[in-house]
């Protein structure tokens, strides 16, 4: 299973720092940072310090690309032949380790803003939409931890088949 990971929006450079880190430990092939998500890099080639605190070096060789909107990285995976998963809580919604993966899937997970998650404009745009089922009183994770448990979920899927 190959999987790339597409970030809308991220505001915090440690969630996109641990969102690399999680990608090298998850074999996520490349990152792929939309609208206002920050790049490892500042505009003068600098490795930017919160960033770096975290991700520990992955930025090194976990590939990544800056695309402005994130509809146009989902068109692009698409054309590529990328099932696309919208990682969010929706009314379609399904738990994440129920998601309908066919055997050798090239999967793109989309995960939104840390406030205001993913718009109903790219969730229309995904195959389908995954949740983590909560069973305490938040409703949600914090995104790069979402997507460590939806990543490694996968992960532990692909290897129990």
């Amino acid at each position: 299973m190959k999987i790339v990971a597409v970030l809308h929006d991220i505001r915090s450079l440690h969630n996109v720092g641990s969102v690399f880190r999680t990608a090298d430990g998850a074999g996520v092939e490349k990152i792929y940072l939309c609208g206002i998500t920050p790049a490892p890099f500042d505009r003068l080639k600098n490795l930017r310090q919160d960033f770096a605190k975290v991700a520990l070096g992955a930025e090194e060789y976990i590939p990544w690309e800056s695309i402005k909107t994130t509809r146009a990285a989902i068109k692009k995976l698409k054309e590529e032949g990328y099932s696309i998963f919208a990682i969010e809580q929706s009314r379609r919604s399904v738990p994440f380790y129920k998601a309908r993966i066919k055997k050798y899937s090239k999967i793109a997970l989309v995960l939104g803003n840390e406030v205001k998650g993913l718009p109903s404009s790219l969730l229309s745009l995904a195959d389908e939409t995954l949740e983590i089922p909560m069973l305490g009183k938040k409703e949600s994770l914090n995104v790069a931890v979402a997507f460590g448990v939806v990543a490694f979920g996968l992960r532990a899927r692909e290897r129990a088949a």
